[in-house]
């Protein structure tokens, strides 16, 4: 296994959402890769730290009264406003594994434009996640964007502070606001173009041994190949581990 990309790391934070819960073995298995793979300075949690995290971990409490959206908005803003935090930073999710070394840090990925990525979940739903994707399109349409691009990922994403703030606060009418999308547009980000990499079935595809980034459901972490694939890869505790 490659060992942990310290000495040489970029001053990027690597900032994450957590939700309160008994136990996390993905964020576990996430900071694992990041350790490994994903040159940073230092991990923050953003909402719910767990007992097992170091010192290492920054941490950033936030109220959690709201629906996911809201949540990951107050997390988002909270980074954003946290002065230790660095600027810009990699926004991830608890569920996010890098699955290679990354030297010059995290690149730009993208879905494709957002109407493409409307067709495939008009197919599957969910119904709210598409009107939230829908409103977003719409308003990046009326902002000057007529083709936007889809930064809905299962992957992390480097994050400007001042960008996102004004990302945020343009789509705060909206219901349900993509705000990866959002900022992704507003910066002008660009990038290069991916298929997701979310993993929802336990059966041993949709991936391999060159795969750069995966993600899971709780499901497929726990029960499915999936799982014990990123399991086997990354055995040894990071740093952010007690």
């Amino acid at each position: 296994m490659p060992r942990e990309l310290t000495e040489a790391a970029p001053a990027l934070d690597v900032v994450v959402p957590v939700r309160q819960e008994p136990t996390n073995e993905e964020l576990r298995y996430a900071l694992r890769s990041w350790s490994a793979h994903l040159p940073h300075r230092r991990v923050w949690t953003v909402g719910h730290r767990h007992r097992w995290l170091t010192d290492e971990a920054g941490h950033i409490p936030t109220v959690q009264d709201g629906g996911k959206f809201q949540n990951t908005d107050a997390a988002m803003r909270a980074a954003c406003a946290h002065p230790e935090v660095s600027d810009p930073f990699v926004w991830a999710d608890d569920d996010m594994f890098t699955m290679w070394p990354l030297p010059a840090g995290m690149p730009v990925l993208h879905r494709g434009p957002v109407v493409e990525v409307e067709r495939f979940y008009e197919a599957r739903g969910p119904a709210v996640y598409l009107k939230g994707m829908r409103e977003t399109r719409r308003l990046l349409e009326e902002l000057g964007h007529p083709r936007p691009l889809s930064y809905e990922l299962h992957v992390p994403l480097t994050v400007d502070k001042a960008g996102m703030v004004d990302a945020l606060d343009r789509a705060r009418h909206l219901d349900l606001p993509h705000k990866r999308t959002a900022y992704g547009n507003l910066a002008g980000l660009g990038g290069e173009q991916v298929e997701d990499v979310k993993i929802r079935h336990r059966a041993p595809r949709g991936y391999g041994p060159e795969t750069r980034f995966l993600s899971t459901m709780p499901d497929s972490f726990t029960n499915g190949h999936v799982g014990r694939f990123i399991r086997a890869r990354f055995p040894e505790p990071s740093r952010y581990e007690r």
